[in-house]
C-alpha cells in the first residue's frame, strides 16, 4: 500500500469511483481542490492502481475532508483511516483548527469513533425553475458575498466564494446573496447566505425565473435552518436525502441560520 499525493491524471479514476457511490462529483470541483489544497489530497496505489482517494480543502481557520472512498473490495483494510489521518494531518498544519464533513448514516459511526460530532444535518432538496421574468436585483461584489458566507460559518471562505461566482451566477440584495451553477443536466442553488431572512424568497424565486421551466434545481441546506425549509417547501421543493454535517477540533462559530445552501454537494462546505 503506497499513499501519495492525487494528482490530476487520476480525476477520471475518481470520477468512476464517486459515480459508483452516487454522488455528484464534477472535474472542474477536482481541479480546483487539487490547485487550491494539493497537499491535503491523496490516494492509496497497490500495485499501478489508485483503490482509494481522499481530498480536502483549507480555508481561513477550518478545513473540509470531502471525498473519502475507497474501491468496494478493498475496504476494511485500514486504507480510509490512513487517507483520513494524512489530509487532517495536512490540514492541521496548514494551520486549520477545525475540520468538516458530512457523513452517511452508514459512516457517521465511523467519524463519531475518529472524534468528529455532529453539530447538524444536512437535507437535500430538489426542484424546478418556473422560467419568467428575472426581478431586477442589484449587483453585489465578490467582497460582500464573501462577509455575508461568513456570517454563517464564521469565518472568510473567499476560494469558495471566488471559483462559484466565477463559474456560476449571482443574485444579491444588501442582505443576501445566491449562486446558481450548473451540474451536469441540473442547476446548483449554492453557496447561499442571508442576513436578511426577508431577501431569501426575493432571490429564490429571481433565481427560479431566470431558469427554464421544469429544470432541475438541487441544493444542500442545514436542517437547522428551518425558514430555509419551509421557504423550499413553499415553491414545490421535496427533500431528497440527508447527511451528517460533522466537525473535529474547536467548536465552530456556526450559525445555520444565516446558511441557506452550502456551496457545494458536500465536499467543500
Amino acid at each position: 500500500m503506497i499513499i501519495e499525493h492525487f494528482t490530476h491524471g487520476c480525476i477520471p479514476l475518481f470520477l468512476e469511483f464517486a459515480a459508483a457511490e452516487g454522488w455528484i462529483s464534477s472535474e472542474w470541483e477536482l481541479e480546483f481542490l487539487l490547485e487550491t489544497f494539493p497537499e491535503g489530497c491523496f490516494s492509496c496505489r497497490m500495485g499501478n492502481r489508485p483503490v482509494a482517494f481522499v481530498t480536502s480543502i483549507k480555508y481561513d481557520k477550518s478545513g473540509w475532508i470531502g471525498n473519502l472512498v475507497v474501491a468496494e473490495r478493498m475496504r476494511g483494510r485500514g486504507i480510509g483511516s490512513s487517507l483520513m489521518e494524512k489530509s487532517m494531518n495536512a490540514l492541521f498544519r496548514a494551520g486549520a483548527e477545525t475540520v468538516w464533513l458530512t457523513a452517511s448514516g452508514q459512516g457517521k459511526p465511523i467519524y463519531e469513533r475518529l472524534g468528529f460530532v455532529e453539530i447538524d444535518a444536512v437535507r437535500r432538496w430538489k426542484g424546478n425553475g418556473t422560467g419568467g421574468v428575472n426581478g431586477n436585483l442589484r449587483y453585489i461584489s465578490l467582497e460582500m458575498a464573501v462577509e455575508l458566507d461568513a456570517l454563517g460559518w464564521g469565518e472568510t471562505r473567499k476560494s469558495l466564494i471566488e471559483v462559484t461566482h466565477g463559474r456560476g451566477e449571482m443574485f444579491g440584495t444588501e442582505g443576501a446573496f445566491l449562486v446558481l451553477q450548473g451540474c451536469g443536466g441540473f442547476m446548483q442553488a449554492g453557496p447561499w447566505g442571508c442576513a436578511v431572512e426577508s431577501d431569501a424568497a426575493l432571490l429564490l424565486d429571481a433565481a427560479l425565473a431566470r431558469l427554464e421551466r421544469g429544470l432541475e434545481v438541487v441544493l444542500d441546506v442545514p436542517e437547522r435552518n428551518g425558514a430555509a425549509g419551509s421557504l423550499l417547501a413553499s415553491r414545490g421543493f421535496r427533500v431528497a436525502g440527508r447527511t451528517s454535517l460533522m466537525y473535529f477540533g474547536a467548536e465552530p462559530l456556526y450559525c445555520p441560520d444565516k446558511i441557506y445552501a452550502l456551496g457545494s454537494m458536500g465536499s467543500m462546505g
